[in-house]
């Protein structure tokens, strides 16, 4: 590679049953039940400004819904840090989406159909940071909407153990686009608020801030915000919330690792204030990311480090 070519890992970096490679070369294969039968389990880390956000927490709850899966690939809590950070080196970037996927495999010809007899293994990539939400629609605030869909019920699939059975979720995204709203949120078999195509919720009501208690993942940014409503003084409770709760609240925003903060200023067509992001969900996003400003939950990527055994790959097609 001359000074004047591009880096191969230029548009991200993937990892693969031990391998690395620029990601546009990354696959799995067709036969392995993590594609055939989204038996898989994963997690998204952000990068921003050169440091993971909260890492040591993704990793925890990645090996927490891999545990649920009986799902135990070979490289460890602390080997899958090195991988994300080498992806990351790798690719260069300063901002970027860090997946972590565990899939199982397909059981060895001669031996039981049963996922137990399947080997687990890891993929992951780093890609340039995205975003849920563009950059109008946070400016302006979300147009939410409350789906027909029904969320599947955690006693079939736990949202805690995040997953690809999206199925309820992208129904719901065909509903919000029929009914002109960017994102539809979903409620559980009893009329009760759960989460988004990514994003967890909150609603505000009279100054005091509440978050579903069940049906939706526990997300990390979730997370950060109970702990920023604490640092604030502000009333938070993780508690059942309704529909009509939902429909009537003061103001609403959502939030994860891909868009951080996400204030909302519609939902199913009734306007939230002046139709513009609400004070108190501004406030939360602007210290969420203030705080990150600071280093709060950062782990610096060291992009000098060496990475012996890892060059330009060989050329294909």
């Amino acid at each position: 590679m001359t000074e004047e070519s591009p880096s191969p890992y230029a548009a991200g970096a993937a990892y693969v049953d031990g391998r690395y490679m620029p990601v546009g070369q990354a696959a799995v294969p067709l036969t392995d039940w993590g594609y055939r039968r989204s038996d898989v389990t994963y997690d998204v880390v952000g990068v921003w400004e050169g440091a993971f956000f909260r890492l040591d927490d993704h990793v925890r709850r990645f090996r927490a819904s891999m545990d649920s899966l009986r799902m135990t690939p070979a490289e460890s809590d602390d080997e899958i840090k090195e991988i994300l950070e080498r992806l990351v080196r790798l690719s260069g970037l300063r901002s970027a989406y860090v997946a972590m996927d565990c899939l199982r495999g397909v059981p060895a010809p001669g031996m039981p159909r049963h996922p137990a007899y399947a080997r687990s293994y890891i993929a992951a990539f780093a890609v340039p940071w995205v975003s849920v939400a563009s950059a109008e629609m946070c400016e302006r605030g979300l147009h939410l909407m409350i789906a027909e869909t029904r969320r599947i019920p955690p006693e079939s699939v736990e949202p805690r153990v995040k997953n690809f059975h999206w199925g309820d979720l992208t129904r719901g995204q065909f509903e919000a686009l029929d009914r002109g709203a960017d994102f539809a949120v979903l409620l559980d078999a009893d009329g009760n608020v759960t989460e988004g195509a990514g994003f967890n919720i909150f609603s505000i009501t009279g100054g005091r801030v509440a978050t579903p208690d069940r049906g939706a993942l526990d997300g990390i940014t979730r997370l950060s915000m109970i702990e920023l409503c604490a640092e604030l003084g502000i009333p938070c409770e993780v508690r059942p919330v309704s529909a009509a709760e939902l429909r009537d609240a003061d103001e609403i925003f959502a939030c994860t690792t891909a868009g951080g903060v996400m204030p909302a200023s519609r939902i199913d067509g009734r306007i939230m204030g002046n139709d513009r992001p609400g004070p108190i969900s501004v406030l939360l996003r602007d210290r969420f990311w203030a705080r990150r400003a600071e280093g709060w939950h950062a782990t610096p990527i060291d992009y000098e480090k060496a990475d012996p055994g890892i060059g330009v790959p060989a050329a294909t097609g």
